[in-house]
């Protein structure tokens, strides 16, 4: 598994590269906090170039993330305004440029689960873990090159929403709640489809609970190469 994510790590940061080659140095840690103010809404946009993401809910804060990096140009920049009452939340990693070396970028997102968020994820390349489904979400969208990336939608949802996931090689695994209507469509170039717990209709699936529970998920997942895993647990 470790030579498996290096080289997908490596071919991650090379494809987005300016074309420039860094020595990784001693690994930097970095905490940012974010103090909850009086929005009703929120936008968070995450940028990584490449590495190893996680992020979840439980934070007291709007938002609470430490991050590990050892090329200093990968500090993560991160900017928040509230205006209308609605918080807009970007963390980006400001460069990709190719390294040699032990390359170490490892984001630890959490977020408040109170507030309604949308999020938008754009990742280059690695490993995600993604263990939302405790948030308030309005809204998901997920980009990423190639990996592997595992998102947990399991939880007690207080609203609807849409998730829409783009892959380019690797492997996605969705798991989704038992107790809302879902209705999930994926398709992929080249790879394998894996459906358990939903009932195949036509091009698409849906729970058992999905015309007629009063929360409802709409998933779009759409791959390059690689496997496709959804679980409605």
């Amino acid at each position: 598994m470790k030579a498996r994510f290096a080289w997908l790590f490596a071919a991650a940061l090379t494809v987005t590269s300016c074309g420039i080659n860094m020595q990784s140095g001693t690994v930097q840690h970095d905490t940012r906090s974010i103090p909850r103010d009086t929005s009703q809404s929120a936008r968070v946009d995450l940028r990584m170039g490449g590495g190893e993401l996680r992020i979840s809910g439980g934070a007291m804060d709007f938002m609470s993330a430490d991050f590990n990096y050892n090329v200093p140009s990968w500090k993560p920049v991160v900017r928040y305004d509230a205006t209308a009452g609605i918080a807009n939340l970007s963390v980006e990693q400001p460069s990709s440029q190719t390294t040699f070396g032990n390359a170490t970028n490892k984001w630890d997102v959490r977020l408040n689960d109170e507030v309604p968020t949308d999020i938008t994820l754009r990742l280059g390349g690695g490993e995600a873990r993604l263990n939302i489904g405790t948030l308030s979400l309005r809204s998901v969208e997920i980009e990423m090159g190639a990996g592997e990336m595992e998102l947990d939608l399991r939880g007690m949802p207080k609203h609807s929403y849409n998730v829409r996931v783009r892959g380019g090689a690797g492997e996605a695994t969705v798991r989704l709640p038992h107790n809302v209507g879902v209705y999930a469509q994926a398709e992929g170039a080249l790879g394998d489809i894996k459906v358990t717990g939903l009932r195949r209709e036509e091009d698409h699936w849906i729970s058992e609970g999905y015309g007629y529970a009063k929360t409802q998920i709409h998933l779009d997942v759409r791959g390059g190469v690689g496997q496709i895993n959804l679980l409605a647990d």
